[in-house]
């Protein structure tokens, strides 16, 4: 795998304006948009880096919709996001991991018509040992383009398919954006001297086969027997071949990224604890699944494209299967025997 693989020194903002040129009807508005959430992301990546001398490890006193004890930078993360999109005139309402209901832009300032739901902190247990985190975020278009109103609940519970933008921050070694818009999955790279991500994966392909698999084997006792078995083949040596490789991290964006450059798949499935799985459908499913399918791979709850999954719930929970095609596929024919 090369290491820079572009056609020539792009930023994001560049990039982003080379899209919206491909579309006569655009206004320049989603450049705004994306340079305020990678604002946003600038700053949370300095504190990430300064985590254990700014006071901001550990846990707060409170508990997330979720039941989960909120660690301080993730509540510093959630922040961080809303203040910098909510005041900039391009969205209707927002929605978060942290927060029970809808996120409703303040009175004060103009309702946009783009919806945006996010995960503000992913791989919260990695924060107080330095192992990578992300963000994640999906932009949908609000149901009725016309209005000027707060937006609804059914702006925010749409189908994966009709997301116009998603993407990652990756918060490792170095800052990552990974993003698409539905025109191929493109790679950005933080470059701290100049405060700029610079393009350095274009249209990123992940391969249709790999040889790791990602997934919290710990819980294997806990799941389904069809899941177990196709985990047991993964680990055998038959066909040729030898068995795949464990790489787990326990930060969906991180296992996706690395699925993404090396192939494989990447699973979280329901068990008997969690019968629904753990993945959250609005801003953790959705938002992969059109990563991983924008580089050509695939996505699913076992049974049904994660993006033609319609939303009953913000906080939804979905079996998540996602990765190169011949695994995924293979996983199907497991799981439908």
């Amino acid at each position: 795998m090369a290491m820079i693989n572009i056609s020539g020194l792009v930023t994001i903002n560049a990039h982003i304006a080379r899209e919206e040129a491909l579309y006569p009807e655009a206004t320049g508005k989603f450049t705004s948009l994306i340079s305020d959430l990678t604002l946003a992301m600038r700053i949370i990546a300095w504190e990430v880096r300064r985590a254990g001398i700014n006071d901001i490890l550990g846990l707060t006193e409170s508990t997330n919709v979720h039941g989960e004890k909120v660690r301080k930078l993730d509540e510093y993360a959630n922040s961080i996001i809303n203040r910098a999109m909510d005041h900039s005139g391009h969205f209707c309402v927002m929605a978060s991991e942290e927060s029970q209901g809808m996120i409703k832009i303040p009175e004060k300032f103009k309702k946009g018509k783009y919806v945006l739901v996010f995960d503000p902190l992913d791989g919260s247990t990695n924060i107080d040992v330095n192992a990578p985190i992300g963000t994640v975020f999906s932009i949908y278009r609000r149901l009725d383009p016309l209005s000027e109103s707060d937006g609804t609940l059914d702006d925010i519970l749409q189908k994966g398919i009709n997301q116009v933008a998603a993407g990652y921050f990756l918060f490792g070694s170095s800052t990552i954006f990974v993003y698409t818009s539905g025109n191929g999955l493109n790679v950005f790279t933080y470059d701290p001297t100049i405060g700029e991500f610079i393009l350095t994966f274009e249209n990123l392909k992940i391969p249709k086969r790999g040889s790791y698999y990602s997934v919290n084997e710990g819980y294997y006792y806990r799941w389904d027997k069809k899941v177990q078995n196709f985990v047991n083949y993964l680990k055998s040596f038959g066909n040729g071949k030898d068995s795949y490789s464990l790489r787990y991290i326990a930060t969906a964006v991180a296992d996706i990224h690395r699925t993404l450059h090396y192939g494989g798949i990447y699973m979280y499935p329901p068990d008997t604890k969690m019968p629904n799985g753990k993945i959250r459908l609005v801003y953790e499913a959705n938002p992969l699944a059109m990563i991983i399918e924008q580089a050509g791979g695939k996505a699913t709850d076992g049974r049904r494209r994660i993006l033609d999954i319609k939303p009953e719930s913000i906080h939804q929970r979905v079996p998540f299967y996602a990765g190169s095609v011949e695994e995924v596929d293979l996983l199907e024919k497991y799981l439908n025997e």
